[in-house]
């Protein structure tokens, strides 16, 4: 399930849409809706995991402005939570298939929060929360590529994270 699909949290849930340029060689996606619940006219705190944007994370605050099709667009991140967004997609033949449950499960002692973009691209995205154990979790990124486990890339990474 895409992120656009997902259904709506309760609360003050709004849909931010944030642009970007597609990659090469990736999605053709140049859009990604994330839900965030209002803390402010124009501000939003993000609810839920990216699978494509970069630079920002689940509980950051991002301003937005409404367009004139209704849709809020984002305009860039006002208040970094700390939590940090990876992505992981298992190596289809290599020790866990194409497997997201074995990922998350390779996780699970660190107790992320995560979800899968679809049964056909098992892509990964977890939630790192700010005060996780950040050079474990990069030890174990780190070994389940030299294993070939998986790829993996850091969406948003804090300050601390990289330092880590």
């Amino acid at each position: 399930m895409t992120s656009a699909e997902r259904e709506r949290p309760a609360g003050d849930a709004v849909k931010i849409w944030f642009r970007f340029v597609p990659r090469e060689g990736w999605l053709p996606y140049d859009t990604e809706g994330l839900w965030a619940t209002l803390v402010g006219e124009d501000t939003a705190s993000v609810s839920n995991v990216p699978f494509l944007q970069d630079g920002v994370a689940e509980g950051d605050v991002v301003r937005f402005e409404t367009g004139s099709d209704g849709r809020h667009w984002a305009r860039g991140r006002v208040v970094e939570s700390g939590n940090c967004t990876i992505r992981v997609l298992p190596v289809p033949d290599g020790p866990l298939g194409r497997s997201a449950r074995a990922v998350h499960e390779k996780f699970i002692r660190f107790d992320l929060g995560g979800e899968v973009f679809s049964d056909e691209l098992p892509l990964v995205a977890l939630t790192v929360p700010a005060g996780a154990d950040f050079a474990a979790i990069k030890a174990l990124l780190q070994q389940g590529r030299a294993d070939g486990w998986w790829h993996y890339e850091v969406g948003c990474g804090s300050r601390r994270w990289w330092e880590a």
